[in-house]
């Protein structure tokens, strides 16, 4: 029997570590300073913790389209992908 392992790469390890630590530090920001729902420019009432969520979704889309629709360097989707969760957590 064959098994396929993934491939652990340094910018992998590195993705999954911030995404970790981005919910560690939200939970204890949440043990600390229990949010409240509040309404941004987004259409719905929302807490950090969804805020956070659509944000990431939110990068992995900006991600996928742009792999998929240019053939520019990843990092300058990167920095996209950074200043929309920035946008989203702050005014969203």
């Amino acid at each position: 029997m064959n098994l396929e392992w993934m491939a652990w790469t340094i910018p992998t390890a590195i993705f999954f570590s911030v995404i970790v630590l981005m919910l560690i530090s939200m939970t204890i920001w949440q043990i600390l300073s229990p949010t409240i729902e509040r309404r941004g420019f987004l259409p719905l009432s929302t807490t950090r913790g969804d805020r956070l969520f659509i944000g990431l979704l939110g990068s992995a889309y900006i991600h996928l389209a742009w792999i998929g629709l240019t053939d520019l360097t990843l990092w300058l989707g990167l920095g996209i992908a950074i200043v929309w969760m920035v946008i989203v957590m702050r005014w969203g």
